[in-house]
């Protein structure tokens, strides 16, 4: 009987601390994002600006990888039992992808806009072991284009 507390507790314990720290990197990537609103990332291949205010245009990116963590990697495994949006793993790739924007911004604190914005994810080390790592990668890129004011 004891093991089976020690368990729970244990289960428990991990459960709340994951949850915390995926709130308190929300918290971090909206705080960011609110300061980097100056800053467009745009899809489009080009801008509208004369040719002759465009100071430079350099390639600018930014990764990040976000584990997911065992709890989270158990809900998953039940809803690919019961069919269903695996909802544990679209936040782990919104953090991922908006995080990785992010760091492509800060590169790029200079520029008036960052046009033709790819966005790429991929998972990684599903194949390290049997059990798989289940992490994610988002790598965000574009140039940054740099206007003489």
């Amino acid at each position: 009987m004891e093991n089976i507390i020690i368990f729970l507790s244990l289960i428990t314990l991990g459960y709340t601390a994951g949850t915390i720290l995926e709130k308190k990197h929300y918290r971090s990537i909206i705080s960011r994002e609110e300061l980097m609103l100056s800053l467009p990332a745009v899809t489009l291949k080009s801008v509208d600006y004369p040719e002759h205010q465009i100071q430079s245009a350099r390639m600018v990116w930014g990764s990040a990888v976000i584990s997911i963590d065992y709890f989270k990697r158990i809900l998953a495994g039940l809803r690919n039992i019961f069919g269903g949006t695996v909802k544990s793993y679209e936040s782990l790739i919104d953090r991922a992808r908006r995080e990785a924007l992010l760091r492509m911004k800060a590169m790029a604190p200079d520029a008036a806009v960052i046009v033709n914005v790819r966005i790429e994810t991929s998972g990684i080390g599903k194949n390290a072991n049997k059990k798989g790592v289940g992490s994610i990668e988002a790598i965000a890129y574009g140039p940054a284009i740099v206007i003489e004011t």
